[in-house]
């Protein structure tokens, strides 16, 4: 079954029902959302999370924002406030500027019907993508096993089923490899401050698939141990160059993995690539509330603190990224441009 027989978001009559992800892993708990605020404010706090979600959502919330009226102040600023809530996660500009394009040549009384046509055919377009990433990441995790017996694989952050409509980015491949037959162990970093890794731990066991949970900063070890043949991560966004902004602490598993030869991938759709955005230093990282890093309710409330969401990890540092269309040189995207 598609996600361990969960999903993270479907329809439901005049409403979108989401898997409300902060309530994971210790429940399995649906959000019912009706207005465009309820879109809004579920992507803001992770309620729904992962670029290529990030980006159905969106667009649902377009749908869900024009119930009442469907005139061009009303689609903009439906827009406008969808697009206010993350920064980094290229997929939400994309499915709202994707949806713009499409209702704005359409007369007013037609929008709202085709708002939801197209949001579904978003949320289709995403399921066939993350197949096809699973099949092209499948012969990484293949070869790994026929080299080492069970290939060993970490990954950051969450970019399994849950930060999609289905399959996965960076974990379809796991998927893939897990209905093959072929022997694979994930290894799964916290992901402070938000610990998204506990999802995917969570999703993985869901699966069936072996894993392992560590700290963070213990990813160092085991690439200097040997004891991991493949890093695959998912992106938030791609910039034209090929530098990757992921979860916070992707950067140092890739200098990690470089400097012990561990080949570093990167799996995300080509509606995660920025064209206009020229490289690394352009993508904007969104910084989120103090509170997350819990040092304040510790006593130390004079204590400043950054709370940086995402980092930039260079081109340079990446084999490929592994997209529906194939695996590429982080430098040679240019021919994925639609």
């Amino acid at each position: 079954m598609l996600n361990s027989g969960f999903e993270t978001l479907r329809e439901d009559g005049d409403a979108v029902v989401i898997l409300d992800q902060t309530r994971l892993p210790a429940e399995v708990v649906y959000a019912r959302l009706t207005h465009v605020e309820q879109a809004a404010h579920a992507i803001r706090i992770l309620q729904a999370r992962g670029a290529p979600l990030i980006g159905a959502t969106a667009a649902y919330g377009v749908a869900l924002g024009l119930a009442t009226a469907a005139d061009d102040d009303t689609l903009s600023a439906v827009c406008a406030r969808l697009a206010a809530t993350r920064p980094t996660a290229v997929n939400l500009q994309w499915a709202l500027a994707r949806m713009q394009a499409c209702l704005l040549p359409l007369p007013a009384s037609e929008r709202r019907a085709m708002a939801w046509r197209e949001a579904r055919a978003i949320a289709a377009e995403d399921v066939a993508a993350n197949a096809a990433i699973g099949q092209y990441g499948l012969p990484l995790i293949e070869h790994a096993a026929a080299r080492s017996g069970t290939a060993q694989v970490m990954t950051h952050c969450n970019a399994g089923w849950l930060a999609t409509v289905a399959h996965g980015t960076a974990l379809a491949s796991v998927y893939a490899a897990h209905a093959a037959g072929i022997r694979q162990h994930v290894w799964v970093s916290e992901t402070r401050p938000r610990n998204q890794g506990q999802l995917t731990a969570w999703e993985l066991g869901q699966a069936g698939v072996a894993r392992s949970f560590v700290a963070d900063n213990a990813a160092g070890l085991l690439l200097m141990r040997g004891e991991i043949d493949i890093v695959i991560v998912g992106a938030d966004r791609i910039a034209a160059n090929g530098d990757v902004a992921n979860k916070v602490g992707t950067y140092l598993k890739a200098l990690a993995a470089r400097a012990h030869d561990v080949p570093f991938y990167v799996a995300a759709p080509v509606s995660t690539i920025d064209f206009d955005c020229p490289d690394g230093t352009a993508i904007p990282i969104e910084e989120r509330e103090a509170e997350e890093l819990g040092i304040h309710a510790l006593g130390l409330a004079d204590c400043p603190v950054r709370n940086l969401a995402f980092d930039v990890t260079p081109a340079a540092l990446i084999a490929g990224i592994i997209t529906e269309h194939g695996i590429f040189p982080p430098q040679q995207l240019a021919g994925l441009r639609r």
